[in-house]
């Protein structure tokens, strides 16, 4: 019986997140809880990879991430972007995300429309003579760099922060009937906290490819992966999987 799931992400902000949905749906106990958290980069480590910011003219972002290590880390080195400087994302949400640090009206944005890399790959092209700075997480599960590289354009990888295990309390229990990733760190993390961790009964659900690899490659039993044509989102891929598992809530 599933009465209780952490969900390995913040608590959602508004009160009409479709995780409180199915709580009432099912009458289960959902907790969140992040297994994982980033750490940027020390001036230091990144002056290691001997990376001049300034000789670029244009930054790629795919992650909030990336845009508060990659102005931070210029605070410290006493770097000012330039008014010319040419900015790149993902997608608009991560592009928006930039007016914390510089005008965004003032500034040259570009980004893709559908927050997938192939239409941000595009993009790129259209802007070959571009010199392309890349800002990264430590370990990346993707194959960014060598896509640019097949394309012709000019560019520099470095890393500007990493993700590491969040330090859970082991005073409290880890007794949940179900956890849902998200991530590959935050399947690591379980075993990072609990060295002698064994799933047994406990449901394990991830989101994407990355995540079901590194289940496997620990040997956790993976008994929900999403997405699917069916469900899109994880609520929606959890509400399919718990229908007829556990007792609904009596209207």
């Amino acid at each position: 019986m599933i009465k209780k799931i952490l969900i390995s992400q913040p608590a959602p902000k508004t009160a009409k997140s479709p995780y409180f949905d199915l709580e009432q749906k099912y009458n289960i106990k959902i907790d969140f809880q992040q297994l994982i958290h980033t750490e940027r980069y020390t001036e230091k480590e990144f002056r290691a990879q001997r990376v001049n910011i300034l000789e670029h003219s244009a930054i790629i972002f795919s992650s909030h991430h990336a845009i508060d290590s990659f102005f931070a880390i210029c605070k410290d080195m006493r770097i000012t972007m330039p008014e010319e400087m040419k900015y790149f994302f993902v997608s608009e949400k991560i592009a928006l995300y930039i007016q914390k640090y510089i005008q965004y009206r003032k500034r040259k944005i570009f980004y893709a429309k559908t927050g997938k890399w192939d239409e941000l790959l595009d993009l790129l092209v259209k802007h070959k003579k571009e010199f392309f700075l890349f800002p990264q997480n430590e370990v990346h599960h993707h194959n960014m760099s060598e896509d640019m590289e097949a394309r012709g354009l000019k560019h520099t990888e470095c890393n500007m922060f990493r993700t590491v295990s969040s330090q859970l309390d082991k005073d409290k229990p880890f007794d949940y009937d179900m956890i849902v990733f998200f991530t590959p760190s935050g399947v690591k993390s379980v075993t990072d906290n609990f060295p002698d961790y064994k799933q047994g009964k406990t449901l394990f659900a991830c989101w994407g490819d990355a995540a079901a690899k590194e289940m496997e490659a620990r040997n956790y039993r993976l008994d929900l992966k999403a997405p699917t044509a069916e469900a899109t989102s994880m609520p929606a891929a959890l509400d399919i999987f718990l229908e007829g598992k556990v007792e609904k809530r009596e209207e």
